[in-house]
């Protein structure tokens, strides 16, 4: 078995039991094989995520798609970022090799991100579209879900993602608004609510974010942005630990124990939200292909107790 975990930066607070997490790396190595292969990239290595054996191991991956650098530099987050001159145009091939290893894995569900490319003009929205097209021409019974940027604010980008119709359309609001222009990198609060709001308007996919707890806002606040998210219509919210990657990120503010984790949960379904995941190693597509289930039947008991087994 080997340890999934990166070691705290020194002076936060000692890891909790919960958060230790261990896998069997035998499990993996399929998935990595095919994706060497393949020449893709992911969001579970990428990013350092705490679920990476256990989604491979059952033979799931996020697809990270525009390359492995972002053109922000996020003070949350584990994913490279570059300079300006250091990025290579969209790789043409890249959506049917998303298709094909899709295919290969047999997936059900198939849930594309990105690195945040604001060097091209419609933030690589023209190829999130060329890979749905592509899973759904390889695989018809597969169903997709991205998780985007704010893609600039360009609408016209963002219709095209929306004209593609994901069955999951998630953009991450990830912060309370006093804290987003502090973490996010090039981000505004408001343009990431116009985002979910536009993507509930075209009545054509279910709606989901996220938010990483753990650094450093108040439980006023954060429901009153969980209200502000609720507003816009969204369908799914996802609540997480924040897990410092490095000294040179932001600072642990705190962990958030579970029985926290499972007030918050609460306290975001009274507001009316379809579907609440919420739990410290929980993130954006973690039991994705479940939660969009929740929400189409409308059967939020169901999905809690799939989500808790």
């Amino acid at each position: 078995m080997a340890a999934l975990e990166s070691r705290s930066p020194a002076g936060d607070p000692k890891k909790p039991e919960w958060l230790r997490v261990r896998y069997n790396a035998g499990e993996t190595k399929e998935v990595l094989e095919l994706l060497k292969k393949l020449g893709l990239h992911t969001v579970c290595s990428g990013a350092n995520c705490p679920n990476l054996g256990e989604c491979w191991a059952r033979r799931t991956a996020t697809f990270m798609i525009l390359g492995d650098r972002c053109t922000r530099n996020c003070r949350f987050c584990d994913v490279p970022h570059g300079k300006a001159g250091e990025f290579l145009p969209p790789d043409p091939g890249e959506p049917r090799r998303i298709a094909e290893a899709a295919r290969d894995l047999k997936l059900k569900h198939a849930v594309v991100t990105c690195v945040t490319r604001d060097d091209l003009p419609d933030g690589g929205a023209s190829v999130f579209a060329a890979v749905i097209r592509e899973i759904r021409d390889l695989n018809p019974e597969t169903t997709v879900e991205v998780l985007v940027s704010d893609l600039g604010g360009n609408e016209e980008a963002l219709g095209t993602v929306l004209a593609a119709r994901p069955d999951v359309f998630n953009h991450n609001v990830e912060t309370v608004p006093s804290l987003t222009p502090k973490i996010r990198s090039g981000a505004k609060f408001e343009r990431s609510l116009a985002v979910l709001r536009r993507a509930k308007e075209t009545g054509r996919s279910v709606v989901k974010t996220g938010l990483i707890l753990g650094l450093g806002e108040e439980d006023g606040e954060l429901f009153e942005t969980f209200r502000a998210i609720r507003d816009t219509g969204c369908d799914i919210l996802t609540l997480s630990q924040y897990l410092r990657p490095s000294q040179d990120h932001w600072p642990l503010a705190r962990y958030v124990s579970p029985a926290e984790f499972d007030r918050y949960r609460e306290e975001a379904l009274k507001l009316g939200f379809p579907c609440v995941l919420a739990a410290p190693l929980v993130r954006s597509s973690y039991k994705a292909a479940e939660a969009m289930e929740a929400v189409r039947a409308a059967d939020v008991h169901t999905f809690s107790k799939v989500f808790k087994e």
